[in-house]
């Protein structure tokens, strides 16, 4: 008998296009996955919600977490009441801008300060090389809260604001581009803390400028 032919392996007639569909399909699944979660967050969580008493905390945490439960319990020596942010990875900068003007409600000297500093902002960023028509509406928009905050707004109508997706996303925008601004103007001190062999101005690029230290999530404490 004649000794069989070795079969011929068939060959995908996709080859490397199959599995580039594949990686397509695998990427697309997961930031379909990334906007579900981030929807939920949404429906879960208000921008910046109302004053809650410092007690809500315990229900975050098991009963038998006894180094978290014994956290709460030292935060309850110096604080009574907690404003919870988003965990959307603005947090910070909205905590610090809420916090910040409704601060200023009741200190107008600080206010008029403030002002003048945040209105000559937008200046200082074009002279660093920032476009004046990219940053403009953002800054508009900085200079509108703080408008607002002039007028004597109430706390609600504020934390209103604050919840209005546009405006507060373009508040964040803004405090981004001040920090990115920021540390460019003070590259000398702060290039000691960028990983990767990247320069300054190499990480304020990137498409977010990331706080350089992260712990986790920011609220606001209130005594």
């Amino acid at each position: 008998m004649a000794a069989e032919e070795p079969q011929q392996q068939k060959q995908d007639p996709l080859g490397s296009d199959a599995e580039g569909v594949n990686c397509l399909a695998y990427d697309e699944a997961i930031m379909a996955q990334q906007d579900r979660i981030q929807q939920e967050i949404a429906v879960q969580n208000p921008l910046v919600s109302e004053r809650l008493e410092l007690s809500v905390l315990y229900k975050e945490y098991a009963e038998d977490d006894n180094i978290y439960q014994q956290k709460i319990k030292d935060l309850h020596k110096k604080y009574s009441y907690i404003r919870k942010t988003r965990p959307d990875g603005n947090c910070f900068y909205r905590a610090f801008g809420f916090s910040h003007l409704e601060a200023l409600l009741d200190d107008s000297k600080e206010l008029q300060r403030f002002k003048a500093v945040s209105a000559k902002s937008k200046e200082d960023l074009v002279s660093q090389g920032f476009t004046e028509f990219t940053i403009e509406d953002f800054h508009n928009t900085f200079m509108d809260l703080i408008e607002q905050v002039e007028k004597q707004t109430s706390v609600a109508d504020l934390l209103a604001s604050f919840n209005d997706q546009s405006t507060s996303d373009y508040l964040v925008v803004y405090l981004r581009l001040l920090t990115s601004g920021y540390l460019q103007r003070e590259s000398k001190f702060f290039e000691h803390f960028i990983e990767g062999g990247r320069t300054v101005k190499e990480f304020c690029q990137q498409p977010k400028v990331y706080l350089l230290y992260r712990p986790g999530h920011y609220d606001i404490l209130y005594k």
